[in-house]
């Protein structure tokens, strides 16, 4: 049996990197259908591009979010890779 900080640990990587997949991917669909078009295929290719596209073409909310569940995955990949 696992303990509960690994569980804790697990359940937070598995919850960061969701709401990063998909906040990524919202952001580049929503990126696509803007203009310039082309922002969306390079955030799609290109992840830190996301963002700051995001953020320039007004879509501040996703891209406070994309950046907040990556620092998030992040710091529960380094606490798990630390245990």
């Amino acid at each position: 049996m696992l303990p509960a900080v690994d569980v804790a640990i697990l359940a937070l990587l598995l919850v960061a990197f969701g709401a990063l997949v998909t906040t990524h991917l919202a952001l580049a669909v929503l990126l696509l259908l803007r203009s310039p078009w082309w922002r969306g295929l390079v955030a799609l290719v290109i992840p830190p591009f996301a963002p700051y596209y995001g953020w320039e073409s007004g879509l501040k909310v996703g891209a406070a979010i994309w950046v907040v569940a990556i620092f998030v995955y992040s710091v529960a990949l380094i606490a798990a890779l630390s245990i």
